[in-house]
C-alpha cells in the first residue's frame, strides 16, 4: 500500500478557504534528489500569490512553501553523498546559475528562475523532497525553525542591499516594508554593514521593533508622507540607496526620497505592481532603478553562514502547527505580522 504524508494543499485558486490539511502520497526522491522530513517551513508572501494564482504552471493539488528545514530521510541515485539523517535547510532557487555567471561577466542564454513551493511541490507537508545541490547542513546547536525562517528572506535581502545596491558602510539607506520577513531581514544587513538605517513600516509598536533591529530613523507611513521626513532628517539631501519589497504604494515616495544619484532596488511588490514614476525625477537626479530578486547558491551559503554564527537573526512573529496553515495565510494577508510565521508538521 503506498505510504502517505499530511500536507497543506489547494486544488484551485482563490482565498485562504481553498488551503486544506490532508493526506496525499508521500513523494519519492528521484535522480539527484534527497526526501527532507520537514521539521519547520515558514510562510511569504509568495505563498499568498501562488495562492491566488499567477501565471506559471503550477503543479495541482499544489503545496506551497519555499523555505524548509529538517532531516534527510532518504536519498536518489546520484545524492548517495548526502548522509541520511543530516540537519538541512533548503537553498529554495533552482536555476539561479545564469545569474551567478551573469554577475560574473558571463553571458548566454538564461533558464528560467524557478522557486521550491512555486514551480514545484513545497515543505507544508511532513515531507519534501528537493535537490541535493540545494541542501545546506545546519549546526547542531542552530534550530530548525530559525533555519526555515531565514533562508528566502536573508538571501533576498543580502543581494539587493549588497550585490546589487552596493551598499557602503557611511552610506544613508531606506528600507520600506520594514515588519515584514525581507524588511526585518534587511535592516539586520543594513546595520552590519555600517550604513545609517532608516526605514518604513506601520503603526508604533513595529516602529518600535524595527529601531530594535538597529535602524536609526523609523517612520510610520500610516502618520504622514515618509519621503518629506526623510528630506527634513536628511537636511535635504535625501537617502543614497533605498530597498523596496511593497511596491505601488510607495514607489512615488521612494523617487522622491533617494538623493542626486541615489539608487533604488526593488526586489518585491506587495502592494500592487503599478508604481507611478514621475519620470523628471529619474533623469534630473540621475537616478538607477535595478531589480533584484532571492540571491545564487554563494549568496544563499554566504548569508546563512553569518545567520548560523549569530551575526544576522531571523525574526519569528508566530509559530504554528500544520493543521492551522489555513490560518497562516489569513494572518499573513492581514498585514500584521512582524517577522516570519513558522509552520511545523
Amino acid at each position: 500500500m503506498p505510504k502517505t504524508m499530511r500536507a497543506a494543499v489547494f486544488s484551485e485558486f482563490g482565498g485562504p478557504e481553498v488551503v486544506e490539511v490532508r493526506k496525499v502520497p508521500m513523494p519519492e526522491p528521484g535522480a539527484g534528489q534527497v526526501r527532507v522530513k520537514v521539521e519547520a517551513a515558514s510562510m511569504n508572501h509568495l505563498d499568498l500569490w501562488v495562492r491566488r494564482g499567477l501565471p506559471i504552471e503550477t503543479p495541482m493539488p499544489h503545496i506551497g512553501g519555499a523555505d524548509i528545514a529538517g532531516i534527510v530521510d532518504a536519498v536518489g541515485p546520484g545524492a548517495e553523498w548526502m548522509t541520511v539523517g543530516t540537519r538541512v535547510v533548503v537553498d529554495p532557487s533552482l536555476g539561479y546559475g545564469w545569474y551567478e555567471g551573469q554577475d560574473q561577466g558571463e553571458s548566454f542564454p538564461a533558464p528560467p528562475l524557478r522557486l521550491i513551493g512555486e514551480h514545484t511541490q513545497g515543505g507544508f507537508a511532513e515531507y519534501a523532497v528537493v535537490p541535493v545541490v540545494n541542501v545546506l547542513e545546519i549546526p547542531k546547536d542552530f534550530g530548525f525553525k530559525e533555519a526555515a525562517a531565514a533562508g528566502l528572506v536573508f538571501v533576498t535581502a543580502w543581494r539587493a542591499l549588497i550585490t546589487r545596491g552596493g551598499l557602503r558602510p557611511g552610506e544613508r539607506v531606506l528600507i520600506t516594508g520594514a515588519s515584514g520577513g525581507v524588511g526585518t531581514a534587511a535592516v539586520q544587513i543594513a546595520a552590519r554593514a555600517g550604513a545609517k538605517v532608516f526605514a518604513v513600516t506601520s503603526g508604533p509598536r513595529k516602529v518600535g521593533l524595527a529601531q530594535g533591529l538597529g535602524a536609526h530613523v523609523v517612520y510610520d507611513r500610516l502618520a504622514g508622507d515618509f519621503s518629506r521626513e526623510v528630506w527634513r532628517d536628511t537636511a535635504k539631501r535625501g537617502v543614497g540607496l533605498i530597498f523596496d519589497t511593497v511596491g505601488e504604494t510607495v514607489w512615488p515616495h521612494c523617487l522622491r526620497a533617494l538623493s542626486p544619484g541615489g539608487r533604488l532596488v526593488t526586489s518585491g511588490a506587495t502592494t500592487g505592481s503599478h508604481g507611478v514614476t514621475e519620470i523628471r525625477l529619474v533623469f534630473w537626479k540621475q537616478l538607477s532603478i535595478l531589480g533584484s530578486t532571492m540571491g545564487t547558491p554563494a549568496e544563499y551559503r554566504q548569508v546563512m553562514r553569518l545567520v548560523f554564527a549569530g551575526s544576522l537573526k531571523p525574526v519569528i512573529h508566530e509559530v504554528l502547527p500544520l493543521a492551522d496553515t489555513r490560518r497562516a495565510h489569513e494572518i499573513l494577508e492581514s498585514g500584521q505580522t512582524f517577522g516570519k510565521l513558522v509552520i511545523t508538521p
